[in-house]
């Protein structure tokens, strides 16, 4: 799944390990989620949203595949 965390948390001045702490993650985990080889867990995925202030689908860009 695509998303926007990297941008954002770079326009807020937040380091990787900084977001890892305030989600209580690892920071291998905000690796591989702004890379976009995780998919957060839709608990992880709310808090991340609300520590933005934003919506879940400001932050995570939902793409419907084709079976």
């Amino acid at each position: 799944m695509k998303n926007n965390l990297e941008a954002l948390r770079q326009s807020r001045g937040i380091s990787q390990e900084e977001l890892a702490n305030a989600m209580e993650v690892s920071r291998q985990t905000i690796i591989s989620l702004e890379k976009g080889k995780y998919n957060p867990s839709i608990i992880l995925a709310f808090k991340l949203a609300h520590y933005f202030g934003l919506k879940i689908e400001d932050v995570f860009i939902y793409e419907e595949t084709k079976d």
